[in-house]
């Protein structure tokens, strides 16, 4: 963001302009995070729709946590190819 420039050599038209490119970039950056805001809205109802359908398990229920920490820590033997 840019500094303000002295005000007191500004004149009262610079100064209405200077207020109105303000004011169109504030309702720019306002409209901007309303449309973030319903696209978080909708993952995050996404997100929980997901959720009733695996009654809040997770995905990690189905994941052997054991051979994954093994290979992970390089103690695995390779597969058989």
């Amino acid at each position: 963001m840019e500094p303000l420039p002295d005000l007191a050599t500004l004149s009262d038209e610079d100064l209405r302009k200077l207020i109105d490119e303000l004011t169109r970039e504030e309702q720019d950056l306002s409209y901007r995070r309303r449309l973030l805001h319903g696209r978080i809205d909708i993952l995050r109802a996404e997100l929980v729709a997901r959720l009733q359908k695996t009654q809040g398990r997770s995905a990690l229920e189905k994941v052997d946590v054991e051979s994954l920490s093994e290979i992970l820590a390089g103690k695995a033997t390779p597969p058989s190819a």
